[in-house]
């Protein structure tokens, strides 16, 4: 039996374990990614591991979240990033040049090469026959240390695909098409495997688009072959001798199949307030709207923002909308300018922003309370947009463009308009000038770390205890995301290198006064929370971890955790537990104490793990999936204090 793309890539990269999926496997990282909103913690974290230099082929520190200067936190953590990248051997990719995942596509992806980063979107890289993958920032720390990261071994979900898109259809209804079919966790320990006859219809960028989004899948990653397509990509960026061709075997075989006809595809949305809650756009046609918001690492193409500028050319918005332009890099940026696409965008009453990810985070252009937002970005989880009581729809460049003038959500099937013709440029800009290349390891050993007021050292992590009595300070329901743990935004995001500040805002959109009954208990034991299904999905942030740990969480008890999160919570010593009879969390609830005896043997002899309610005589039946590995990371109260323990030894 042949080897599907995903294998061969897993294979080249095994170092520990078997491919046996669901068991633990450790594979060698080739290269990493950080953002600013994650990358300051990674940078720490290096730090507090004794870390002298990067170990990786390639690993870049981006800035593109937190790009808003409205006081010195931001740009005092630049300076910082700017200097730890100098002192760890990092690309840096300054303020203004674009979002992390179509840069590192155009600028560092490789075919053949395995991508680690520290934002959930990193399996963008997918598109460039990469295994990409998203994951906590100490994760992607060891990456850069050279140390394996482990995994579960995932099944490979293939999708077969056929055909061509329709007029007014683009990749992102055709990903908005499988979140419809499969929902936000349906893709969990799998990676989606596109293959077929249809990928010569699919672009380097809209293969980004459908790989992005695997995320909001729930998804590993998000595997495309490296094929003529990717080629002709590479070499419009002036890289085509590191090109490779990657393809399955004739005889390759997949766990799971699928099948995407790409001409049976219709305009697509994401309802309020999941990417999974997707219907047709006829569906919803004539919801007004806010606010019309074009990019993000979602829709990051030429394309997709040259079809929006044909289609509001010599038009005007809508009264009363918003119609917001998030370019996504800065060549991008320089050659929609030169192509008159931006000029499209003005006259017709578009509002332009600099290049990063911006609204997509939170960080800026958030809309107005109990108004409609139609958005080209991956996720629309409750208050991620900056708004409490935001609604967010998702959709294409297309819908998104004629909606705005029409000032209503719009098939744009049914506008009226002519499509557009739009290509990618022959010769696109290459600007490289923005991308600091690493220094020599003799001049960054000199480096100093520039550390603002707003830099924190992370906290000592004490071991997990043997004997615990934990009060439940709250109890939720399914598809908790980390954007309601620890929200994004302008008012969070800055505290990002400041783990006593940023853990005020822990879980505000679900319970206000967690914070002030989590303060009070943390000296007394500490506490735990319960959940339901799809715990923790979303972001890759580890501050959803780190900010509940340091508030004195000690377990998490859900009916199944979300991949990365489970992973960042085993990572800062907090133990992940499911229930082993589903039916328990009803039994459980806000107030009652859990008691945990002789916990540190239970984790060792057994996945099982039981636990009394206190005063009920009641016990409950719970379950891990740590390994060997991760239970000695655990009781040693954490991965920093694991490394350091080696370090010493």
């Amino acid at each position: 039996m042949g080897y599907n793309v995903t294998q061969k890539l897993i294979q080249d990269h095994l170092v520990e374990g078997e491919m046996t999926p669901g068991s633990e496997i450790g594979l060698k990282i080739d290269q990493t990614l950080t953002q600013d909103a994650t990358g300051t913690m990674v940078m720490l974290e290096l730090e507090a591991m004794g870390i002298e230099q990067a170990q990786t082929e390639v690993s870049a520190q981006y800035v593109d979240h937190n790009l808003i200067q409205e006081d010195s936190k931001n740009p005092d953590d630049h300076l910082f990033l700017e200097s730890a990248a100098k002192r760890f051997g990092l690309y840096f990719s300054r303020p203004g040049n674009g979002v992390s995942h179509p840069v590192h596509m155009q600028r560092l992806a490789r075919p053949g090469k395995t991508l680690l980063g520290s934002d959930s979107h990193t399996c963008a890289n997918g598109s460039m026959g990469m295994l990409a993958m998203g994951a906590g920032g100490i994760d992607v720390a060891m990456a850069v240390a050279g140390e394996p990261f482990y995994v579960k071994m995932p099944k490979v979900w293939g999708v077969k695909v056929t055909g061509s898109l329709p007029d007014w259809v683009s990749a992102k209804d055709a990903i908005l098409e499988m979140l419809r079919r499969h929902g936000v966790k349906g893709g969990v320990n799998h990676v989606f495997e596109y293959y077929g006859p249809g990928l010569k219809n699919l672009t380097a960028m809209d293969r980004h688009v459908i790989a992005n989004m695997g995320a909001e899948l729930g998804a590993t990653g998000t595997v495309f072959p490296s094929d003529e397509e990717t080629k002709r990509f590479m070499k419009l960026q002036g890289r085509e001798d590191e090109w490779i061709e990657l393809s399955p075997d004739e005889d390759a075989a997949y766990d799971v199949h699928d099948e995407l006809n790409l001409s049976e595809i219709t305009p697509m949305v994401a309802k309020p307030s999941s990417p999974g809650n997707v219907v047709p756009v006829e569906e919803v046609e004539g919801e007004g709207i806010y606010q019309s918001y074009i990019g993000s690492s979602a829709n990051p193409g030429f394309r997709d923002f040259a079809i929006a500028s044909k289609i509001v050319e010599n038009k005007h918005i809508a009264d009363g909308v918003s119609f917001d332009i998030n370019p996504t890099s800065r060549q991008m940026l320089i050659d929609l300018s030169q192509e008159g696409h931006i000029a499209n965008f003005l006259q017709s009453g578009g509002r332009l922003h600099q290049a990063g990810c911006n609204g997509c985070i939170g960080m800026g252009q958030a809309p107005a309370t109990g108004r409609n937002s139609l958005r080209t970005t991956p996720r629309n989880f409750p208050g991620r947009s900056g708004t409490k009581e935001d609604s967010v729809f998702l959709c294409s460049p297309e819908t998104a463009a004629v909606s705005a003038l029409t000032g209503v959500i719009t098939d744009p099937r049914k506008s009226g308009f002519d499509y557009p013709d739009v290509q990618d440029l022959d010769e696109p800009t290459v600007d490289t000038r923005l991308l600091d290349e690493p220094l020599p390891y003799e001049e960054a050993k000199e480096v100093e770390l520039v550390k603002g007021p707003n830099v924190a050292s992370i906290p000592e992590m004490e071991e997990l205890p043997d004997e615990m009595e934990l009060p439940v300070l709250l109890k939720m329901g399914d598809d908790i995301s980390t954007d309601e743990i620890l929200a994004g935004g302008a008012r969070v995001l800055p505290y990002r290198s400041n783990l006593p500040e940023i853990s005020k805002f822990t879980f505000e959109i679900v319970d206000d006064t967690y914070y002030d009954r989590a303060m009070e208990q943390r000296d007394k034991g500490g506490h735990v929370v319960v959940a339901g299904a799809n715990y923790g999905q979303g972001s890759s942030r580890e501050h959803a971890a780190l900010a509940p740990k340091y508030l004195g969480m000690k377990v998490a008890v859900v009916e199944d955790f979300a991949r990365i999160h489970w992973q960042n919570l085993a990572n800062f010593g907090v133990l992940p537990l499911t229930f082993k009879d589903p039916a328990q969390l009803e039994e459980i609830e806000q107030g009652d104490v859990l008691v945990f005896t002789g916990l540190r043997e239970q984790i060792k002899k057994s996945p099982v793990v039981e636990a009394e309610i206190k005063g009920r005589g009641q016990t409950i039946k719970l379950e891990h999936a740590l390994s060997d590995r991760q239970i000695d990371i655990m009781e040693k109260g954490g991965l920093i204090n694991w490394v350091k323990s080696r370090l010493e030894s």
